[in-house]
């Protein structure tokens, strides 16, 4: 393996195509790092980014051996539009969800704090102590309201942030988490979790 490690990308896939399994991790060894921090850097979450970092190499071994690489693509770029191929399609999964909008209002109503009630559930979250059952409720909530309650509160995002990263409408993030936040507030009083100290 140690000669390998010198080999060009182009001759190490060449060789993975014909069958040698050890030219393949060379390659993998050589973009690991850089795959999974990108996809990590982007998703801001652990557990997806492994998910996807797998699904990003499963798809690059079904294109090699099912012989639709051209070698006239320089490897790297061609695996970083993969990666960025597969993060695309998990915002897509992500975005078919159903949202709301703000445009039509003058005043932002999610975001005003002067319309706040006191005991609302964004302020009840910010002031809970009690994170355990805060965090028991969030994972109940389905995987995209996880994620975004993860970016606003656990990431400390601006919803344009978030915005930017999930490719919606800064009108659709705030959707998003205020559809969260009444899902927390009904599984808070359907398990008797307390949101606040």
């Amino acid at each position: 393996m140690n000669n390998l490690k010198t080999l060009t990308d182009e001759t190490l896939v060449r060789l993975y195509v014909e069958g040698n399994n050890e030219a393949f991790n060379v390659l993998l060894d050589r973009y690991e790092s850089k795959v999974f921090t990108y996809i990590n850097y982007i998703v801001r979450n652990r557990g997806v980014a492994e998910d996807l970092f797998q699904d990003t190499f499963m798809r690059v071994v079904a294109t090699l051996k099912g012989g639709k690489y051209a070698e006239q693509q320089k490897f790297s770029a061609w695996l970083m539009r993969i990666t960025h191929n597969i993060l695309v399609d998990y915002f897509r999964h992500l975005k078919n969800e159903k949202s709301i909008s703000n445009d039509e209002n003058e005043v932002d109503l999610f975001n005003d704090i002067k319309l706040a009630d006191e005991d609302n559930v964004e302020t009840m979250m910010i002031k809970s102590q009690n994170l355990n059952g805060i965090e028991r409720i969030i994972s109940m909530l389905p995987e995209n309201q996880q994620e975004i309650i993860n970016l606003r509160y656990y990431q400390d995002m601006s919803f344009k942030e978030i915005a930017t990263m999930l490719n919606c409408s800064i009108n659709t993030a705030l959707g998003r988490t205020r559809y969260a936040l009444i899902n927390l507030r009904r599984l808070a009083v359907e398990y008797n979790i307390s949101l606040a100290s």
